[in-house]
């Protein structure tokens, strides 16, 4: 019996040993087709799940490629009923398709009657088809191209989409030749979008994200409309597009509250998208207002349900979604896959920092206790106000101070939740604080301030969780979160991994409230660490050095 490094599990789990000599090997094998859960020091666990199988199939493997892998490499005999699953499971995907047909135009075709007679009974599938062309054949209504996809998903039946898309209109985006290029794996994730018409590349914070977007821009060679988080972010990809690409600023227009420029290039925030004004979305008029080649969804695990909504309507576009993490704490991954696309490329966090391009990190959860008086305040609480209170301990303010004496000219990010907290720690370590009610334009000026050294200690609000570009951090302090989210553990995290100064490690603080909900939540924050293979220490506040 081979003696491989991995043990598939018959409730679908896959656990790899790490040490093993063949481990590298096949984790690189399973990748494609099975989702990382975690990922501690000796033993990894995927997990094989229909989404991730249907991924697979939509990048180009079969389940003979699935089932040979897993034989390959386990250690045991691998549980018959499991493969039969896996096989079956992908064997769905591909079974529908949306096509393009030279008289009824967008059709719903099937290789399998039975299953096409299935999704046409279903009720959700009923106002999305027009008439019948053949037994095989029925026709769609072109509008609903992005709405059948997400239905038939739910259904159990993903369509593969054949129906192409539309060039837009021309405009000439090429990167720039001035002394850098394209790293291997921004080419290759860039390429693996293009290949594939649409889908999403997941890549660490730090890694250059914008650069595989400006990459897919210069494929397309077409007018292009990139949705971003905020206002700070639309400046950021700008000059970013400016030094990295022939693009020159006046070809690229900002969309936002303060700002409505159409131009080739268009830079939209989700908020604005998502304004409504009696009762509609007026701004939606931004996705007809040109013929948009590309469609570009920065931080895509975070696309307000809107912008789902929108993106039904413009399938027949080319779509890149750029993200570190594909978590979506309201589980509406699905809705990634049949609207935005199927994850196309995928590279581990620790893959990129053994190649230098991202710098290591020191994890450490620091734990205080609660004095009696506030133990006692916390106990008789609403279970809503609980948190703020475990969150929003005095006991912090002063393991902050002794922290970022530790850390003398390094350039230092103090980040929470609740204002009246970081209004408070702002004060007595006498930063400044950037907050929702900063004005963009002092947002930009601090920011400016901390890359170029002029700052060295800056307190932030959720603002800053996305999209900023701040390569000189190299140590965060959490002091209060989104309850429980791994997106914000991983866009948190991502702000200090730009490369250091003589190979520098980063370092993470989480300062938590033994004994309180503060915890619990700082537990599910942690599982994206273990999940990327960062191994955090649990230290006692009382521990640290005065």
């Amino acid at each position: 019996m081979p003696d491989g490094p991995l043990i598939v599990q018959s409730d679908k789990t896959l656990l790899l040993e790490v040490d093993h000599e063949q481990a590298v090997e096949c984790r690189k094998a399973i990748a494609p087709f099975a989702e990382l859960e975690r990922s501690p020091e000796h033993v990894h666990t995927y997990r094989l799940t229909p989404l991730g199988l249907w991924n697979a199939r939509a990048a180009g493997h079969d389940a003979e490629q699935v089932v040979d892998t897993l034989l390959t490499y386990s250690r045991y005999a691998v549980p018959h009923a499991l493969l039969v699953d896996v096989a079956e499971t992908m064997a769905r995907y591909g079974r529908l398709r949306l096509e393009k047909h030279p008289v009824h135009g967008l059709v719903l075709a099937s290789t399998d009657r039975p299953v096409l007679e299935e999704v046409l009974r279903a009720k959700k599938v009923a106002g999305m088809i027009g008439q019948r062309v053949d037994d095989d054949t029925v026709a769609v209504h072109a509008s609903e191209r992005g709405n059948l996809k997400q239905a038939l998903l739910k259904l159990g039946w993903p369509a593969e989409d054949y129906a192409g898309y539309v060039d837009g209109e021309a405009h000439p985006i090429a990167l720039a030749e001035d002394g850098w290029g394209l790293r291997p794996y921004q080419q290759e994730a860039a390429e693996s979008f293009w290949h594939g018409g649409s889908g999403v590349v997941v890549l660490p914070c730090g890694a250059g994200k914008t650069i595989v977007g400006a990459a897919a821009m210069a494929h397309a060679q077409a007018t292009t409309l990139i949705l971003v988080t905020n206002t700070v972010s639309a400046r950021q990809w700008k000059d970013e597009l400016v030094r990295r690409t022939s693009l020159t600023p006046d070809e690229i227009g900002e969309y936002s509250g303060t700002v409505k420029e159409v131009k080739p290039v268009t830079i939209a925030t989700y908020q604005v998208m998502t304004t409504k004004r009696g009762g509609a979305y007026r701004h939606l008029e931004l996705l007809d207002a040109r013929d948009w080649g590309l469609i570009v969804y920065d931080e895509v695990h975070l696309l307000p349900a809107p912008i789902f909504r929108m993106t039904a309507d413009l399938q027949a576009r080319r779509r890149i979604g750029l993200t570190a993490t594909l978590v979506r704490e309201d589980g509406r991954e699905g809705d990634v896959f049949s609207l935005i696309g199927p994850k196309r490329y995928d590279a581990p966090w620790k893959d990129i920092e053994a190649q230098g391009y991202i710098a290591p990190a020191d994890c450490v959860e620091v734990r205080v206790t609660l004095p009696t008086s506030e133990r006692l305040t916390y106990a008789v609480a609403e279970p809503e106000e609980r948190y703020r209170l475990a969150s929003c301990t005095h006991e912090k303010v002063q393991v902050v101070r002794d922290l970022v004496a530790a850390h003398p000219g390094q350039p230092t990010l103090v980040i929470g939740q609740y204002i009246d907290q970081l209004d408070e720690l702002a004060e007595k370590l006498d930063a400044p604080v950037i907050k929702g009610e900063t004005p963009v334009k002092e947002r930009q000026r601090l920011f400016e301030a901390f890359r170029s050294g002029e700052i060295g200690l800056l307190v932030v609000s959720k603002v800053a969780n996305f999209s900023i570009d701040l390569p000189s951090a190299e140590v965060a302090i959490q002091v209060s979160g989104s309850f429980g989210s791994r997106q914000e553990e991983a866009q948190r995290l991502g702000r200090l991994l730009r490369p250091k100064t003589e190979g520098r490690s980063a370092h993470f603080y989480t300062i938590v409230s033994r004994d309180t909900v503060d915890a619990d939540f700082a537990q599910n924050r942690q599982r994206f660490l273990a999940e990327q293979g960062y191994a955090y220490r649990i230290v006692d506040a009382e521990d640290l050095p005065a």
